[in-house]
């Protein structure tokens, strides 16, 4: 059975950084596609993010291109999320997800799901 474990919120100053970490477990991820959303309070599950696990194909939402960053590492089984010049607005409960097939920014079609973690950016 699929697993998603996120790391690496936490509390940051508006303009830092941070990086979160997704070890997935479970299955072979090479026909997947990992993703990153995130949910602030009182609103829906946001597209952050997304990479091909095979070949690497990456996508992002407007709001964090030249931002952040995503990444795998196929040999450890994880998925990064790289996240720099951070604002309050991103401050939200990040979510790995997984889901087999073509990129869809829609947080509903995605399978698999983490339990998420917190990042916060104080002005």
């Amino acid at each position: 059975q699929v697993q998603l474990v996120e790391s690496g919120g936490g509390l940051v100053q508006a303009g830092g950084s941070l990086r979160l970490s997704c070890a997935a477990s479970g299955r072979s991820f090479s026909n997947f596609l990992m993703g990153w959303f995130r949910q602030a309070p009182g609103k829906e599950r946001e597209f952050v993010a997304s990479v091909s696990w095979s070949v690497g194909v990456t996508s992002y939402a407007d709001s964090v291109k030249g931002r952040f960053t995503i990444s795998r590492d196929n040999a450890k089984n994880t998925v990064y999320l790289q996240m720099n010049s951070l604002k309050p607005e991103d401050t939200a409960v990040y979510y790995c997800a997984a889901r087999q097939g073509a990129y869809t920014p829609v947080a509903g079609r995605w399978a698999y799901w983490g339990q998420g973690t917190q990042v916060t950016v104080s002005s």
